[in-house]
């Protein structure tokens, strides 16, 4: 049991659990857009998700405490350099285009962890930005990196905001959970408006999506059905969410909602 716990533990501090959700949304757009699936793509981004959230999580720590790392820390460094030379590599198998899309989205993911020039302050820590600034890139790879080009701009914007408003959704219950170690000058939806609220707040993203969907051309009764399925267990989680969470309920239960879309999705398609 002990080592099961171990292993549950690296494949979320290595990031892979959220680059499996990352993917499995890009997935969707890909099938949603009737799109064949690029391999090399969804590998460059499951890749890039690993070394951007690695690098947001870990580099302030590598750089603070490099002569005392704790094994596991240097395994994580360790792990996310080979990810972060695979993402090179797939990389180079882009088109111009994806790479300057990616670029633009890695610089807000720098700048999210990196303060400018002489600037103190990074992104995260500008108050009320943050929960945006991770809804925007989110968005930006799993519906403008699979479809670039290859869709109608109303379809996709439609989606954009989707996935957008998804995200806000899916992170409250992060937000909930951080209340007790957020400085107060983040400004985070549930510091202003209390935790009932953040959930009414969450509750209303999730039915902006369902409306959204509505407004799509050529609708899919596959993609409404596993829509609704993902909102309805969205707002589970949220309205579960309590500030004293298991240290699993968001990093794990909550994080892997986007995987719980696509298998719907896969489910609803046979059946269907």
């Amino acid at each position: 049991m002990w080592g099961l716990k171990k292993i549950l533990d690296f494949y979320i501090n290595s990031s892979l659990h959220v680059a499996l959700a990352v993917v499995s949304l890009s997935i969707l757009s890909f099938l949603e857009f009737h799109i064949e699936l690029d391999k090399d793509l969804l590998l460059f981004i499951f890749l890039g998700s690993i070394t951007g959230y690695n690098f947001v999580k870990y580099a302030g720590i590598a750089r603070l405490h490099h002569a005392s790392l704790a094994r596991n820390l240097k395994l994580l460094q360790i792990f996310s350099f080979f990810c972060f030379l695979a993402f090179v590599y797939f990389a180079f198998q882009q088109e111009l285009k994806t790479i300057l899309v990616s670029g633009i989205l890695g610089v807000f993911t720098l700048l999210y962890a990196i303060p400018p020039g002489k600037n103190k302050q990074n992104l995260r820590n500008i108050g009320g930005v943050k929960i945006f600034i991770i809804a925007m890139v989110w968005a930006g790879v799993t519906v403008i990196l699979p479809v670039i080009d290859q869709a109608g701009f109303y379809k996709v914007s439609i989606t954009f905001f989707q996935r957008f408003f998804f995200v806000i959704a899916i992170t409250l219950p992060f937000e909930i959970r951080d209340l007790k170690f957020d400085s107060g000058d983040l400004n985070t939806i549930p510091q202003q408006t209390g935790i009932a609220n953040t959930k009414r707040i969450g509750y209303i993203l999730l039915a902006l999506m369902l409306a959204f969907e509505f407004l799509k051309p050529g609708a899919s009764i596959i993609n409404f059905i596993a829509l609704s399925m993902t909102l309805l267990i969205s707002a589970f989680f949220i309205k579960a969410a309590e500030v004293d969470q298991h240290k699993y309920y968001s990093a794990f239960w909550v994080e892997g909602i986007p995987v719980f879309w696509l298998f719907c999705w896969l489910v609803v398609k046979i059946l269907f």
